[in-house]
């Protein structure tokens, strides 16, 4: 499932391409048709992001909400469109560009109230300045929940997965079974401002690299990571592999429903 730096960048892409602008809306396969049909020719005001959901504003109370889950994906290009296959659910075109989106969990025509709703479920998300880390300090303080299911809970904290969780307990040395009342306010405020900027990071670059420049393959003569999600990390999908800094092995294990990585040396109880 994409990362809360992905829908931001998305957010982003939709502004720079459509916002301001007329777009013709379809729905080729058919499932978001009615709605299509009643924002085609209008104006694309806004585009937001607010942890890993996705709002195209256009204007009035209405708005498009859009989560990815784990099998949807966006396609971005310039116009001409190619021809749309069945599989897309909501094609966005004007112009100069399209934007197709194919198999989201979420697509979906909402109101202000609705949108509201969704905003007020989530937790603050790092990426938007408006949001206060107070408010998942409140619900880590008394949690005795693990601080690693914690950052993955979207009602306490938005937009994080499992690269982001993984590796910002690394680079604060914290074992990820420490439960949240257990964690200093302290670390906590260390650990919102690192998501803070890597997240930044993640959506400048599109792709996430959590490893300190004197941590980096050209700095330490290693070779640099071969892997399909990209970047350079400290322990996610390292498992049995040596740290990076300490040459323990790192660990792997199930932790609420998705695989956990972490290095026992460095992250200490």
């Amino acid at each position: 499932m994409p990362e809360g730096h992905t829908i931001h960048r998305l957010a982003q892409d939709h502004a720079e391409r459509f916002a301001d602008r007329t777009v013709r809306v379809s729905s080729p396969q058919g499932r978001f048709a009615e709605s299509a049909a009643l924002l085609d020719g209008r104006r694309l005001e806004t585009a937001e992001a607010h942890g890993k959901h996705l709002f195209l504003g256009f204007g009035g109370t209405e708005w498009v909400h859009v989560h990815l889950g784990l099998f949807g994906k966006y396609g971005l290009g310039p116009a001409p469109a190619p021809p749309a296959t069945d599989t897309v659910r909501m094609r966005l075109l004007n112009e100069d560009h399209y934007a197709d989106l194919r198999g989201p969990t979420a697509c979906a025509l909402i109101t202000d109230g609705e949108k509201k709703a969704i905003h007020d479920r989530l937790g603050p998300d790092p990426l938007r300045a408006s949001d206060d880390p107070d408010r998942a300090w409140a619900r880590i303080s008394r949690s005795r929940t693990t601080i690693a299911a914690l950052l993955m809970d979207q009602k306490v904290v938005a937009g994080v997965g499992n690269v982001y969780r993984a590796e910002v307990l690394f680079r604060h040395g914290v074992d990820p079974y420490r439960a949240g009342r257990d964690i200093a306010r302290t670390e906590w405020d260390a650990m919102w401002a690192d998501l803070a900027a890597l997240m930044r990071e993640g959506v400048r670059n599109n792709r996430i690299d959590t490893v300190r420049p004197q941590h980096m393959p050209e700095a330490m003569g290693r070779p640099p990571r071969v892997d399909d999600h990209g970047g350079e990390v400290y322990v996610y999908r390292r498992a049995d592999l040596p740290c990076h800094i300490c040459g323990t092995e790192v660990r792997t294990a199930d932790l609420a429903a998705r695989n956990l990585f972490w290095c026992p040396a460095c992250q200490r109880r």
